[in-house]
């Protein structure tokens, strides 16, 4: 299994940054447009525990996937899923308050994809993808919240 880090400081009160990105829709501002990113169907439009969604991306096909919020309390979630594409998937998304008006997001995703050795042998792909599209997420998320 591989597990990917990333996180970075906004300049915004920590509740704005929370209630932002436990908004299901927060996912459609800070996906890169190329991966064309829809959400399907969704239990809630906020995120709580035990909450399903359902979404459609492109990565290197259109794929469908089903998401679950298997943690959640104030500051913390976490994500897990299973497609055609990860065998496990396991986001942990983590929000820390530096002082009133800054808040650290921190992601850690921890992951393995199907196929076995075929799988092992593209885990540089995936991190490779994964670099990129937080660093999109970073930027969209800092633009997004420091416009009032």
């Amino acid at each position: 299994m591989k597990i990917f880090h990333h996180s970075f400081v906004v300049d915004v009160p920590i509740d704005k940054v929370w209630d932002f990105y436990t908004d299901l829709h927060h996912l459609e501002i800070i996906t890169p447009k190329r991966l064309d990113f829809k959400i399907i169907e969704s239990s809630s439009n906020k995120i709580t525990l035990g909450q399903t969604a359902y979404f459609s991306s492109k990565i290197l096909t259109r794929m469908t996937w089903k998401t679950k919020i298997t943690a959640c309390k104030p500051y913390t979630y976490v994500d897990e899923m299973n497609n055609a594409l990860f065998k496990r998937w396991r986001h942990t998304h983590v929000f820390h308050k530096i002082n009133e008006n800054q808040t650290k997001v921190t992601d850690e995703v921890e992951f393995e994809l199907q196929y076995g050795l075929i799988g092992k042998m593209f885990e540089w792909y995936a991190l490779d993808k994964l670099k990129k599209i937080f660093a999109h997420r970073q930027q969209a998320t800092i633009e997004y919240l420091s416009n009032p």
